[in-house]
């Protein structure tokens, strides 16, 4: 019995403890909406100052040989020779095909005897017309006749000339498309030559850098299988903006030759839009884009304000600031988007 009325006290005081401790809990108010707004926001700042800055951007490029062409045949006809010395260099002028071109040939003699008769025929109307035997126009039917068989056989020396197949300038030819003995027409292509001696590099750019592609420009470039960098000069660009990719075409001339600039590969081209020896930067991060310009969170006396800059070159880390701070600011580069204007601010870290 004693030991029954002892549980019942234990367990009256326990209850009894755990309400005095909700009580206790109840009557510590919250904090009220004012005391939060109170209270600063936390962030890390950046004193800004001067730093030697330049603006480089990396895009892909391609090599291509200075002067390519497909070789194909002016006319139709069967192949009776064929040299084409794949990966080897021709010289400009070395004969690559021949056409057969006998019927040509028996033509143009038909036009030959033709035009010695016509020519004789003219002989003795001039003589007749001396003495009044023929009138002025038939003589001069006979000159004309002897003057079309004439266009008639330089027509058929032209088309002999077209069998004859050969390289327009020195060059490396590539793999031969056909073999002799085939009947090819000007829609085949026999081979390729191409000019490498001398390369080019296409590439593009962003139309905000298109003003910088100037004629002459030298820029680096890199390719795969060696550190080596390599140099070419702008030559051209294209005269309109690509509509769809708002980027320029530019193609340069590559200064040298090396064993690794081969046509075809791929380029890493490295252009410098923009140095600055003592430029105010920022870091990238705290530059807030707008609408219709940029803003920064500018710490004045623990309140955040916000000041609208203008920006230049860039890298990877900073910004370039022309216009809207001076060396010495305070900017905040952290919890940017929960800042608002005249805010108040702690700073944890400055940088």
């Amino acid at each position: 019995m004693l030991r029954n009325d002892y549980n019942w006290i234990i367990a009256i005081l326990f209850f009894s403890f755990l309400a005095c401790q909700n009580k206790e809990k109840k009557s510590t108010p919250p904090p009220n909406a004012a005391q939060r707004a109170n209270r600063p926001m936390q962030a890390d700042g950046f004193i800004v100052r001067t730093k030697s800055l330049s603006e480089n951007i990396d895009v892909p490029g391609t090599l291509l040989p200075f002067e390519e062409t497909e070789i194909r045949p002016e006319i139709s006809g069967r192949i009776v020779y064929l040299n084409v010395p794949e990966g080897r260099f021709v010289s400009k002028g070395a004969v690559l095909a021949r056409l057969f071109d006998g019927d040509l040939q028996a033509q143009l003699k038909k036009l030959q005897v033709q035009l010695q008769i016509a020519q004789q025929t003219a002989k003795r109307y001039s003589e007749l017309l001396t003495i009044g035997g023929i009138s002025q126009q038939e003589y001069d039917l006979t000159e004309l006749q002897a003057s079309n068989l004439q266009a008639d056989m330089e027509l058929v020396r032209v088309d002999i000339y077209k069998t004859t197949i050969r390289a327009p300038y020195t060059g490396r030819i590539g793999l031969k498309s056909i073999s002799s003995g085939a009947y090819v027409t000007p829609a085949n292509i026999i081979t390729t030559i191409s000019q490498v001696s001398k390369l080019k590099m296409e590439f593009t750019v962003p139309e905000k850098y298109s003003e910088n592609m100037t004629r002459g420009r030298v820029v680096d470039f890199t390719v795969a299988g060696t550190d080596r960098k390599f140099s070419s000069a702008i030559m051209a660009t294209e005269s309109n903006i690509e509509a769809n990719t708002r980027t320029l075409k530019v193609r340069s001339v590559v200064n040298g030759t090396h064993a690794s600039l081969v046509p075809g590969a791929f380029a890493k081209v490295t252009l410098q839009m923009g140095q600055d020896n003592e430029a105010v930067i920022v870091p990238t991060q705290a530059i807030i884009p707008q609408a219709r310009n940029k803003r920064v969170i500018v710490y004045r006396g623990g309140v955040a304000k916000f000041e609208i800059v203008t920006t230049g070159i860039r890298d990877s880390s900073f910004v370039q600031i022309t216009d809207g701070l001076n060396p010495g600011d305070t900017i905040v580069i952290t919890g940017l988007l929960a800042i608002r204007p005249d805010s108040k601010i702690q700073l944890n870290k400055i940088q």
